[in-house]
Formats: structure tokens, sequence, C-alpha cells
């Protein structure tokens, strides 16, 4: 699929409030927490407290373990609370956002 004209995504995120671990792809760097915001098969919003650089790889783990990806870094902005937004582009996932009930 391919986004319209105005800039719309081609593909819907949900609005998705997951625990993650962010790990960088280099052991010697310790993992961190985060909360999604928004998600899909392809990106994904985070809200941490710790600001990461563009183009930073990492392995992106959602707490519930049912979901993996990795992931590289394509935003990070201050947000509210001291807290810094993350956009991300995950690809090689597998598992799901949220755990089958």
């Amino acid at each position: 699929m391919q986004a319209d004209a105005k800039g719309k995504r081609a593909e819907e995120r949900k609005h998705l409030k997951v625990g993650v671990d962010l790990c960088s792809v280099d052991v010697r760097r310790p993992a961190h927490s985060g909360v999604t915001g928004k998600a899909s098969s392809h990106g994904a919003r985070v809200l941490t407290r710790k600001a990461l650089k563009s183009n930073q790889r990492l392995i992106v783990r959602s707490l519930l373990r049912s979901y993996r990806s990795r992931a590289r870094v394509v935003y990070c902005v201050p947000a509210e609370g001291g807290l810094y937004a993350v956009g991300l582009q995950l690809y090689a996932s597998a598992g799901e956002w949220v755990s089958p009930e």
C-alpha cells in the first residue's frame, strides 16, 4: 500500500499501551524500558526516560514477551514529564503486540 498525497500513513497505527524493553544491539549497553502509545506492524511510538540517537539499532520486546522486533530509531523528541517520544521503524518481528486472551 502507498500513502495518499495528503501524507496519511499507508498502515493505520493502533493506540496501544504496552510496556516494552528497548535493548541496544551492543550488549555492553544496558536495556531500558518504555511504553508504546501507537503501534503497527511496521512502526511504533514509544515514551521512554532516555533520549535515543537517530538511526540507533535496537531490539524491542514487549514485557508480556509476546512480541519481539528489530528496530531503528527514526526520531526522538522531548515529550511531557521529562520523557522522550521515540519513533521506531520495526522489521524482522515475531509475535503479537498484545497476548491472545
